[in-house]
């Protein structure tokens, strides 16, 4: 059972549809109206899509071609990372107006410790709805918000009422909607993991919970124990504003497949730089750098390399990509993809302060 001494206020705060949603915003004509943002070429994948254009099952990650065949009107638009990025600053500057112990996810999701907050407020329910407000105030923007004791119940919760949702998940109600939830819903439990389970009888939260640690850790390994914890509401996991990401990089999908070494140094520089900045920016400079390589048969091979000290400079960067790509071979098959990603980032001092009480 859940008690008092373990009990947080966290919010999980989702934009809807955030890069489409912002295309819309700024271009009338595109309201109502299926859009994707992404490439539209032969190559091009969806990177966001709108409500309208999910009505005919277009989701992100899907290639342009299908999301086509799904849905001939939909319209494609390029990607603005600048003003996604802009309007992403303004949604944080509200969360900040509550609290500091923001984690941002991404562009358009955070975590929020609410146990204490910056205005006193006694409810995390009330907070929630006030934050959804000013953001569509100033950003004429739907936000969905999940209210719950923990990160993964409130992640669950933003997603129960979509869009422009708001959601809670009460203490005392916790256990019971985890018992009923079903598998497929777990954040952390993807596709295969589901189906594993359903084939294993496991088809909600209450079945889940039938299974002893040792035998989820002999069947899953070490997700196991998370399997554990979470079908019955245990997460401990504390809303990190430092939270630093584990790696940065990035990738391009090509035109026209690449035949020669020159041809995809080229094209790594460029990819380079924008890893390199990224890393700049973030002040985390990794000593792992891993070279992705995809064939035009859709084999896909990594090579990477971990230096005795960091990657602090783009020559030095580039100078191990090169080693990297000749380690490949670039005789097999064309390549259509080409990417770059630092890791083993270094660790920074985490401090966080809460206390707690039991009003949501």
């Amino acid at each position: 059972m859940l008690s008092e001494g373990n009990t947080r206020k966290i919010i999980h705060v989702d934009m809807d549809a955030f890069y489409a949603s912002v295309e819309q915003r700024d271009n009338p004509e595109l309201r109502g109206k299926p859009v994707a943002v992404g490439g539209s070429s032969q190559r091009g994948v969806v990177a966001a899509a709108s409500y309208e254009a999910r009505k005919f099952g277009v989701y992100s990650a899907m290639p342009s071609v299908i999301a086509f065949r799904k849905c001939p009107q939909i319209v494609f638009v390029k990607p603005r990372f600048d003003v996604y990025g802009k309007v992403s600053q303004q949604i944080r500057e509200i969360f900040r107006d509550y609290t500091d112990l923001v984690e941002p996810l991404s562009l358009d999701e955070a975590y929020l410790d609410v146990t204490t907050n910056k205005k006193g407020m006694p409810s995390a329910t009330l907070i929630a709805r006030e934050i959804k407000e000013r953001i569509k105030e100033k950003t004429q923007l739907n936000a969905s918000a999940g209210i719950s004791i923990n990160k993964f119940l409130a992640k669950i919760a933003s997603d129960q009422d979509k869009p422009d949702g708001l959601f809670l998940i009460a203490p005392n109600k916790a256990e019971a909607f985890i018992d009923n939830l079903a598998i497929s819903k777990f954040h952390g439990i993807g596709k295969v993991t589901a189906k594993k389970m359903h084939n294993l009888g496991i088809m909600r939260g209450c079945d889940l919970k039938k299974w002893d640690l040792s035998r989820l850790v002999q069947v899953f390994g070490k997700a196991g124990k998370y399997y554990y914890n979470i079908c019955r509401a245990n997460d401990q996991r504390e809303v990190n504003p430092n939270r630093l990401r584990k790696s940065v990089g990035a990738e391009d999908t090509f035109e026209t497949d690449l035949q020669t070494f020159e041809e995809m140094m080229n094209e790594l520089n460029k990819i380079g730089e924008v890893v390199f900045n990224r890393v700049k920016k973030s002040e985390a400079f990794g000593r792992t750098l891993t070279l992705k390589l995809k064939y035009s048969d859709f084999k896909q091979i990594t090579r990477s390399k971990t230096l005795n000290q960091p990657f602090d400079s783009l020559e030095l960067m580039m100078g191990v990509t090169k080693e990297l790509l000749r380690q490949c071979d670039l005789e097999a098959n064309p390549v259509r993809l080409l990417g770059l990603t630092i890791s083993n980032l270094p660790e920074k001092e985490i401090s966080s302060n809460a206390q707690l009480t039991l009003n949501f």
